[in-house]
Protein backbone atom coordinates (compact mmCIF):
# COMPACT_ATOMS: atom_id res chain seq x y z
CA UNK A 1 0.00 0.00 0.00
CA UNK A 2 0.91 3.87 -0.53
CA UNK A 3 0.96 6.58 1.09
CA UNK A 4 -1.20 9.76 -0.63
CA UNK A 5 1.82 11.68 -0.87
CA UNK A 6 3.87 8.49 -2.18
CA UNK A 7 1.44 8.03 -4.47
CA UNK A 8 0.96 11.67 -5.88
CA UNK A 9 4.65 11.37 -6.35
CA UNK A 10 4.88 8.33 -8.49
CA UNK A 11 2.00 8.94 -10.26
CA UNK A 12 2.65 12.61 -10.99
CA UNK A 13 -0.89 13.92 -9.67
CA UNK A 14 -0.82 16.35 -6.94
CA UNK A 15 -2.88 15.53 -3.61
CA UNK A 16 -5.18 17.94 -4.51
CA UNK A 17 -6.35 16.45 -7.34
CA UNK A 18 -5.96 13.04 -5.76
CA UNK A 19 -9.14 14.53 -3.52
CA UNK A 20 -11.15 15.89 -5.94
CA UNK A 21 -10.96 12.55 -7.56
CA UNK A 22 -11.73 10.76 -4.47
CA UNK A 23 -14.89 13.67 -3.92
CA UNK A 24 -15.83 13.07 -7.70
CA UNK A 25 -15.98 8.81 -7.36
CA UNK A 26 -13.01 8.71 -10.40
CA UNK A 27 -10.21 6.88 -8.12
CA UNK A 28 -11.51 6.32 -4.16
CA UNK A 29 -7.97 5.02 -1.98
CA UNK A 30 -8.02 1.29 -0.92
CA UNK A 31 -7.67 2.04 3.07
CA UNK A 32 -8.71 5.55 4.65
CA UNK A 33 -7.09 4.86 8.75
CA UNK A 34 -10.44 4.85 10.59
CA UNK A 35 -8.14 7.05 13.01
CA UNK A 36 -5.53 9.00 11.42
CA UNK A 37 -7.87 10.00 8.15
CA UNK A 38 -4.92 8.91 6.36
CA UNK A 39 -5.25 7.72 2.61
CA UNK A 40 -3.92 4.10 1.38
CA UNK A 41 -3.78 3.62 -2.45
CA UNK A 42 -2.66 0.35 -4.24
CA UNK A 43 0.25 0.20 -6.53
CA UNK A 44 -2.03 -1.71 -8.81
CA UNK A 45 -4.19 2.12 -8.93
CA UNK A 46 -1.08 4.05 -10.39
CA UNK A 47 -1.96 1.75 -13.72
CA UNK A 48 -5.61 3.03 -13.17
CA UNK A 49 -4.17 6.84 -12.55
CA UNK A 50 -2.13 6.59 -15.82
CA UNK A 51 -5.55 5.99 -17.61
CA UNK A 52 -6.83 8.52 -16.18
CA UNK A 53 -4.03 11.07 -17.14
CA UNK A 54 -3.99 9.63 -20.17
CA UNK A 55 -7.91 10.34 -21.06
CA UNK A 56 -7.42 14.13 -19.05
CA UNK A 57 -4.15 14.60 -21.71
CA UNK A 58 -6.93 14.08 -24.66
CA UNK A 59 -9.19 16.82 -23.49
CA UNK A 60 -11.82 14.50 -21.31
CA UNK A 61 -13.34 16.27 -18.23
CA UNK A 62 -13.28 14.25 -15.17
CA UNK A 63 -17.51 12.86 -15.80
CA UNK A 64 -16.71 11.70 -18.90
CA UNK A 65 -13.54 9.95 -17.88
CA UNK A 66 -15.86 8.51 -15.62
CA UNK A 67 -18.14 7.03 -18.41
CA UNK A 68 -15.31 6.30 -20.43
CA UNK A 69 -13.98 3.91 -17.52
CA UNK A 70 -17.49 1.90 -17.26
CA UNK A 71 -17.31 0.67 -20.86
CA UNK A 72 -12.93 0.82 -21.35
CA UNK A 73 -13.06 -2.89 -21.97
CA UNK A 74 -16.15 -2.57 -25.02
CA UNK A 75 -13.67 -1.43 -27.75
CA UNK A 76 -17.21 -0.46 -29.65
CA UNK A 77 -18.02 2.22 -27.06
CA UNK A 78 -14.64 3.37 -26.33
CA UNK A 79 -14.12 3.96 -30.56
CA UNK A 80 -17.70 6.08 -30.93
CA UNK A 81 -16.91 8.04 -27.50
CA UNK A 82 -13.08 9.17 -28.93
CA UNK A 83 -15.07 10.22 -32.45
CA UNK A 84 -17.09 12.47 -30.59
CA UNK A 85 -14.82 13.97 -28.87
CA UNK A 86 -12.17 14.60 -31.92
CA UNK A 87 -15.15 16.19 -33.70
CA UNK A 88 -15.59 18.81 -31.17
CA UNK A 89 -11.69 18.71 -30.97
CA UNK A 90 -11.91 20.08 -34.05
CA UNK A 91 -14.07 22.00 -34.31
CA UNK A 92 -12.62 24.04 -31.45
CA UNK A 93 -9.44 24.15 -33.44
CA UNK A 94 -11.14 25.63 -36.34
CA UNK A 95 -12.80 28.28 -34.11
CA UNK A 96 -9.45 28.43 -32.83
CA UNK A 97 -7.54 29.80 -35.82
CA UNK A 98 -10.11 31.92 -37.63
CA UNK A 99 -9.62 33.87 -34.05
CA UNK A 100 -6.17 33.87 -34.74
CA UNK A 101 -6.64 34.67 -38.55
CA UNK A 102 -8.76 38.00 -37.44
CA UNK A 103 -5.82 38.96 -35.07
CA UNK A 104 -3.17 38.59 -37.83
CA UNK A 105 -5.58 40.75 -40.18
CA UNK A 106 -6.10 43.26 -37.36
CA UNK A 107 -2.29 43.15 -36.59
CA UNK A 108 -1.37 43.60 -40.62
CA UNK A 109 -4.29 46.25 -41.03
CA UNK A 110 -2.64 48.33 -37.65
CA UNK A 111 0.98 47.79 -39.24
CA UNK A 112 -0.56 49.34 -42.80
CA UNK A 113 -2.65 52.22 -40.87
CA UNK A 114 -4.91 50.98 -43.17
CA UNK A 115 -8.63 52.35 -42.94
CA UNK A 116 -11.07 50.03 -44.86
CA UNK A 117 -13.59 51.43 -47.63
CA UNK A 118 -16.03 50.01 -49.47
CA UNK A 119 -17.73 51.64 -52.37
CA UNK A 120 -21.55 50.90 -52.75
CA UNK A 121 -23.56 51.50 -55.58
CA UNK A 122 -27.04 50.67 -56.43
CA UNK A 123 -27.40 48.29 -59.73
CA UNK A 124 -29.51 45.48 -61.09
CA UNK A 125 -28.92 41.30 -60.95
CA UNK A 126 -30.20 41.17 -64.41
CA UNK A 127 -32.50 37.61 -65.02
CA UNK A 128 -30.87 34.49 -64.26
CA UNK A 129 -31.86 30.70 -64.24
CA UNK A 130 -30.06 28.79 -61.76
CA UNK A 131 -29.43 25.68 -59.41
CA UNK A 132 -30.50 25.73 -56.56
CA UNK A 133 -30.24 24.18 -52.82
CA UNK A 134 -31.86 25.62 -49.90
CA UNK A 135 -31.16 24.01 -46.62
CA UNK A 136 -31.05 24.63 -42.99
CA UNK A 137 -27.84 24.15 -41.62
CA UNK A 138 -25.73 24.34 -38.33
CA UNK A 139 -23.70 27.27 -38.75
CA UNK A 140 -23.12 29.90 -41.80
CA UNK A 141 -19.94 28.83 -41.96
CA UNK A 142 -20.81 25.15 -43.20
CA UNK A 143 -22.61 26.55 -46.08
CA UNK A 144 -19.57 23.97 -47.68
CA UNK A 145 -22.07 21.62 -47.23
CA UNK A 146 -24.79 22.76 -49.76
CA UNK A 147 -22.01 23.70 -52.46
CA UNK A 148 -21.35 19.88 -52.04
CA UNK A 149 -24.96 18.35 -52.48
CA UNK A 150 -24.99 20.64 -54.98
CA UNK A 151 -21.98 19.88 -57.05
CA UNK A 152 -22.43 16.11 -56.51
CA UNK A 153 -25.84 16.08 -57.30
CA UNK A 154 -25.22 17.15 -61.05
CA UNK A 155 -22.10 15.66 -61.52
CA UNK A 156 -23.68 13.79 -64.06
CA UNK A 157 -25.86 16.17 -65.84
CA UNK A 158 -23.07 18.04 -68.22
CA UNK A 159 -24.25 21.73 -66.45
CA UNK A 160 -23.00 24.54 -67.63
CA UNK A 161 -21.92 27.25 -65.53
CA UNK A 162 -22.13 30.80 -66.93
CA UNK A 163 -22.14 33.33 -63.97
CA UNK A 164 -20.53 33.36 -60.34
CA UNK A 165 -21.82 31.31 -57.35
CA UNK A 166 -23.88 33.11 -54.83
CA UNK A 167 -25.61 32.19 -51.13
CA UNK A 168 -29.03 34.08 -50.13
CA UNK A 169 -28.78 34.32 -46.14
CA UNK A 170 -33.21 33.88 -45.91
CA UNK A 171 -33.14 34.52 -42.09
CA UNK A 172 -34.60 37.84 -41.39
CA UNK A 173 -32.04 38.02 -38.18
CA UNK A 174 -28.11 36.88 -37.59
CA UNK A 175 -28.66 33.01 -35.90
CA UNK A 176 -26.16 31.19 -33.96
CA UNK A 177 -27.47 27.68 -35.22
CA UNK A 178 -30.18 26.41 -37.63
CA UNK A 179 -29.87 29.18 -40.48
CA UNK A 180 -31.51 29.07 -43.61
CA UNK A 181 -29.26 29.13 -46.14
CA UNK A 182 -29.75 29.28 -49.87
CA UNK A 183 -26.54 28.19 -52.62
CA UNK A 184 -26.95 29.69 -56.26
CA UNK A 185 -24.93 29.06 -59.68
CA UNK A 186 -26.02 30.73 -62.57
CA UNK A 187 -26.17 27.92 -65.56
CA UNK A 188 -26.23 27.96 -69.53
CA UNK A 189 -29.27 25.33 -70.50
CA UNK A 190 -32.30 23.44 -69.19
CA UNK A 191 -31.98 21.04 -66.58
CA UNK A 192 -34.03 18.51 -64.39
CA UNK A 193 -34.38 18.44 -60.78
CA UNK A 194 -32.85 16.36 -58.47
CA UNK A 195 -33.44 15.11 -54.98
CA UNK A 196 -32.09 18.08 -53.50
CA UNK A 197 -31.15 20.63 -56.33
CA UNK A 198 -33.77 22.78 -57.58
CA UNK A 199 -33.50 24.28 -61.09
CA UNK A 200 -35.36 27.85 -61.51
CA UNK A 201 -35.75 31.28 -62.81
CA UNK A 202 -35.18 34.06 -60.75
CA UNK A 203 -36.37 37.55 -61.19
CA UNK A 204 -34.37 40.72 -61.75
CA UNK A 205 -33.63 42.57 -58.59
CA UNK A 206 -32.58 46.11 -57.77
CA UNK A 207 -29.78 45.84 -55.15
CA UNK A 208 -27.55 48.23 -53.13
CA UNK A 209 -24.32 46.34 -53.82
CA UNK A 210 -20.59 46.60 -52.65
CA UNK A 211 -17.34 44.40 -53.70
CA UNK A 212 -13.79 43.93 -51.16
CA UNK A 213 -11.76 41.99 -51.75
CA UNK A 214 -9.65 39.27 -49.21
CA UNK A 215 -10.70 37.27 -46.21
CA UNK A 216 -14.20 36.68 -45.03
CA UNK A 217 -13.50 38.07 -41.69
CA UNK A 218 -14.43 41.30 -43.32
CA UNK A 219 -18.22 40.45 -43.55
CA UNK A 220 -19.27 41.90 -40.77
CA UNK A 221 -17.59 45.61 -41.60
CA UNK A 222 -19.01 45.23 -45.15
CA UNK A 223 -22.66 44.37 -44.13
CA UNK A 224 -22.43 47.64 -41.77
CA UNK A 225 -21.12 50.05 -44.16
CA UNK A 226 -23.78 48.89 -46.65
CA UNK A 227 -26.44 49.21 -44.12
CA UNK A 228 -25.21 53.00 -43.10
CA UNK A 229 -24.96 53.61 -47.31
CA UNK A 230 -28.39 52.51 -47.86
CA UNK A 231 -30.06 54.50 -45.11
CA UNK A 232 -27.94 57.68 -45.96
CA UNK A 233 -29.48 57.29 -49.59
CA UNK A 234 -33.19 57.04 -49.06
CA UNK A 235 -33.18 53.26 -49.73
CA UNK A 236 -34.28 50.57 -46.95
CA UNK A 237 -33.88 46.94 -47.20
CA UNK A 238 -36.12 44.68 -48.94
CA UNK A 239 -34.94 41.27 -48.97
CA UNK A 240 -32.39 38.52 -48.28
CA UNK A 241 -28.90 39.42 -48.08
CA UNK A 242 -26.60 37.92 -51.25
CA UNK A 243 -23.25 37.14 -51.42
CA UNK A 244 -21.64 36.59 -55.14
CA UNK A 245 -18.19 35.20 -54.94
CA UNK A 246 -15.97 36.26 -57.74
CA UNK A 247 -12.80 34.76 -56.66
CA UNK A 248 -13.81 32.17 -54.13
CA UNK A 249 -11.94 29.31 -52.31
CA UNK A 250 -12.90 26.99 -55.16
CA UNK A 251 -10.33 28.94 -57.23
CA UNK A 252 -7.91 29.88 -54.83
CA UNK A 253 -7.00 28.81 -51.14
CA UNK A 254 -5.14 32.30 -50.00
CA UNK A 255 -8.01 34.75 -48.48
CA UNK A 256 -6.30 37.57 -49.61
CA UNK A 257 -7.21 36.82 -52.87
CA UNK A 258 -11.25 36.34 -52.54
CA UNK A 259 -13.19 38.68 -54.62
CA UNK A 260 -17.01 39.06 -52.61
CA UNK A 261 -19.65 41.39 -53.73
CA UNK A 262 -22.67 42.05 -51.03
CA UNK A 263 -25.77 42.29 -52.40
CA UNK A 264 -28.92 43.38 -51.11
CA UNK A 265 -32.26 44.01 -52.58
CA UNK A 266 -33.51 47.73 -51.61
CA UNK A 267 -36.45 50.42 -52.43
CA UNK A 268 -36.36 53.47 -51.99
CA UNK A 269 -38.22 54.84 -48.76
Amino acid sequence: MLKIGDFSRLSRVSIRMLRYYDDANLIKPKMVDEFTGYRYYSEHQLVEMGRINALKDMGFGVAAISEILKVENNSSELDQMFKVHKAQLMEESETLSNRIRLLDAAIERLRKDEIMKYDCVIKQLSERYVASVRQIIPKYEEEGKLWHVLFSETAKLGMIPCGPAMAILHDREFKENDVDVEVQLEVKGSYKDTEHVKFKTEPALEVASTTFHGSYSQFTEVYSNLAAWVAENGYEFNGPMIDIYHVSPNETRNPDEFVTEVCCPVKKQ
